[in-house]
């Protein structure tokens, strides 16, 4: 009799423990960052996501304990007894491919489903009152252009970036002309944003876990197709998730996300500023980005003129 409770009662004792320990090691160093967890949902397409990463995650919890079941209880019961001799089996063909079709059956199902929301939350045609920003990446930081007064950003085309066009703005296009940028980028919250992603160098990303959102940036193409819309007001910040480079550890840039008011106001300043400044930048020399004309326009101290293994000046 204690040879067949001995087991059980070795695994009970350790469940027992790991149970009571768990409370006092949970409290010992309350978190309230979302360390162990994902970081706050701020964006309207997230909350869908987060429900698929839920649904995942209690799918595979489930399995791994009934698996974890039926392996402890399998042990115990088949363990080495004397008088008992092991028995060997070639298996069930039939078990073997309902377990074999069930899992398979689950994973389609799951990479029909996740596609299908992939697409619908970040490749939809965005809706017609988007604010539509460019997003210039480099090594090693973020840049990004707004429309002017006229509430239009213009054409962009990947051949046309370079060293003194990081957006690849077309120059015949009329709307370019009053366009401002910023090293901040500054959203209205609950509005849809539509940002054109192109990178001026190498491979880089553009990735925000609150926005649930992650995209490639890759140089001679630029990516149209990403939208979202910030649902709360707060400070958040945009990192290259892929390795471009020495200075790629310190690659961020801020993202602040403000009231429409806010943002309206911000918004009519800066276009004011980008306006008023024209005519000086006019008179620069042609192709030259200098740091006056940049801080005309709001931008940061950005050095267009990239060169293999360095990094841009503190500002």
């Amino acid at each position: 009799m204690n040879r067949w409770f001995s087991p059980i009662a070795r695994v009970g004792a350790l469940l027992a423990c790991l149970l009571a320990a768990a409370p006092n090691c949970w409290a010992i160093a309350p978190r309230t960052n979302n360390l162990w967890w994902m970081p706050e949902n701020a964006s309207a397409g997230g909350v869908a996501i987060d429900h698929l990463i839920y649904f995942i995650l209690f799918l595979t919890g489930a399995v791994f304990v009934a698996t974890q079941v039926v392996y402890i209880f399998f042990l115990i019961k088949y363990r080495a007894r004397r008088g008992i001799h092991a028995t060997y089996s070639h298996g069930n063909n039939r078990l073997e491919i309902i377990w074999t079709a069930i899992p398979t059956a689950i994973f389609i199902g799951l990479w029909g489903y996740s596609n299908h929301l992939w697409s619908d939350v970040l490749h939809s045609p965005p809706p017609s009152n988007s604010l539509e920003i460019n997003v210039a990446a480099y090594q090693f930081g973020f840049s990004f252009q707004y429309p002017g007064a006229d509430e239009k950003l213009g054409k962009s085309e990947a051949r046309l970036v370079s060293n003194d066009n990081m957006f690849g703005n077309d120059p015949n296009d009329p709307d370019v002309k009053d366009n401002f940028t910023s090293s901040i980028l500054e959203l209205p919250v609950n509005r849809p944003i539509h940002v054109r992603l192109t990178s001026k160098d190498v491979i880089h990303a553009f990735y925000v876990p609150q926005f649930r959102l992650y995209q490639d940036i890759l140089p001679g193409r630029i990516i149209d197709w990403v939208w979202f819309t910030p649902t709360k007001i707060g400070s958040y910040q945009l990192a290259c998730s892929q390795l471009c480079g020495s200075g790629h550890y310190n690659m961020k840039a801020q993202i602040e996300v403000v009231s429409e008011a806010d943002f309206e106001k911000w918004y009519n300043e800066k276009a004011k500023a980008a306006s008023s400044a024209k005519p000086a930048a006019n008179d620069s020399a042609p192709g030259k980005a200098t740091t006056d004309k940049a801080a005309q326009s709001g931008a940061p101290h950005l050095r267009y003129a990239y060169e293999p293994g360095t990094r841009n000046p503190e500002p």
